[in-house]
């Protein structure tokens, strides 16, 4: 069986990770059977999660793992779409993954109270008189991160500014459709869900969040495709 490589559920989410919840949300659409695994972090090929054994074929990150469940199981995410659609949603999927992404890494890393709430709980297997340096070496690398990545540089008046904007156009590319593309999801539904299910975690504050719940259309999207799909109580294993 198919085995996908997770954080598992974190911060009242289907997992810590939105590239994880958009690689199962791609397993659950192409109607995949697969497991989960949470012990494979230290083998990850690229050092991040997600990545997937397929009957021994391993595939790291989110994107080629959509591309690999087309290639090898003649899935297609997109049908029904127009190719202009089609463009639009590639596209769509990149600016949640450039722009919404990287602000939620700042709220939780950055911010102190955020940070005690979330990521400090990742460092628990580190002896104390060692932990305070391991997380303050780890901060300070996605501090360096952000700075150089762009997201780092805005002041919070700027960041608010660019994060209304996002969050509107999100709101007006949904619009009052079930999903983003019409009335059954795409491949872009996959990554929609991730990345703003992910902002609107209820541990964190953060100034995301905020400008996504002033758009009731967004937070009933992430209810509903939780439902639908995330609904189940998880042994590990999906058919």
């Amino acid at each position: 069986m198919l085995t996908l490589y997770t954080f598992g559920p974190a911060f009242g989410l289907p997992d810590a990770s939105p590239f994880v919840v958009k690689a199962e949300m791609l397993l659950k659409l192409a109607g995949l059977p697969y497991q989960t695994n949470r012990g494979g972090f230290r083998r990850a090929p690229k050092g991040k999660l997600p990545y997937i054994d397929d009957n021994g074929e391993i595939v790291a990150d989110s994107t080629l793992i959509r591309l690999h469940i087309e290639r090898k199981y003649g899935f297609d995410f997109d049908a029904g779409l127009t190719p202009e659609q089609r463009g639009a949603a590639w596209m769509f999927e990149k600016a949640l993954e450039d722009h919404f992404y990287w602000h939620v890494v700042q709220a939780r890393w950055c911010d102190d109270e955020n940070f005690a709430k979330g990521p400090a709980s990742f460092f628990k297997s580190i002896p104390w008189p060692v932990r305070p340096l391991a997380q303050a070496f780890i901060r300070r690398k996605v501090r360096n991160t952000l700075h150089g990545q762009g997201t780092g540089r805005y002041t919070p008046q700027e960041q608010a500014q660019l994060l209304k904007r996002g969050a509107q156009a999100a709101a007006q590319l949904l619009g009052d459709k079930l999903y983003f593309f019409g009335q059954a999801p795409c491949g872009a539904d996959a990554t929609a869900f991730g990345f703003i299910a992910s902002a609107m975690s209820p541990d964190f504050r953060m100034t995301l969040r905020d400008e996504i719940e002033n758009h009731p259309n967004l937070t009933a999207y992430v209810v509903r495709m939780r439902r639908e799909f995330f609904g189940d109580a998880s042994d590990g294993s999906h058919a």
